[in-house]
């Protein structure tokens, strides 16, 4: 008897769904759109360029204080107490003002980085709504997030040259 209503049960659920009307579906690959982009890669190597003197600031403040540190290693057997203990203090408060700097342009890199990215996520967000909703799309899926997609739904290739005119 339970075998009977399962059976019925399917079949009246098989006829609802062939009435239903097809759900598109289509997934994009964001993930290859941004690593092949030359718009993505020339916003980095502005990024770059942008940061390169401050970055290139605290390589040489960093050499400078290790030199003063390797300095003092060798000197301090020599050196008199007081000498030692000034030195100390000063490479003490020279570490403490590098790692101010380099927390200071971690953050403000970051902040860049995340600006940047919200204005390229946002143009991608855009550039996939205008394609699901010309194409009558009702979902579009990461293909990242996606085990199986049927081939014919993949729409990087259409947003990366959309996203890249831009």
């Amino acid at each position: 008897v339970t075998a009977g209503i399962s059976v019925a049960a399917y079949a009246q659920d098989a006829n609802t769904t062939a009435a239903a009307p097809q759900i598109k579906v289509a997934i994009v690959n964001v993930q290859q759109v941004l690593q092949q982009s030359p718009r993505v890669q020339a916003l980095s190597k502005k990024l770059e360029n942008d940061f390169k003197d401050r970055q290139a600031k605290i390589a040489d403040e960093q050499k400078t204080l290790q030199d003063k540190l390797d300095n003092f290693k060798k000197e301090a057997p020599t050196m008199s107490q007081k000498d030692r203990d000034a030195m100390q203090k000063k490479i003490s408060d020279d570490r403490a003002e590098l790692m101010k700097k380099v927390v200071a342009y971690q953050q403000d890199l970051q902040k860049e980085q995340s600006k940047i990215m919200q204005g390229i996520l946002h143009d991608l967000n855009g550039i996939v709504s205008t394609i699901a909703k010309k194409d009558s799309f009702a979902f579009v899926f990461d293909s990242q997030a996606v085990i199986f997609a049927a081939t014919g739904n993949d729409i990087t290739k259409d947003v990366a040259k959309q996203f890249n005119k831009g």
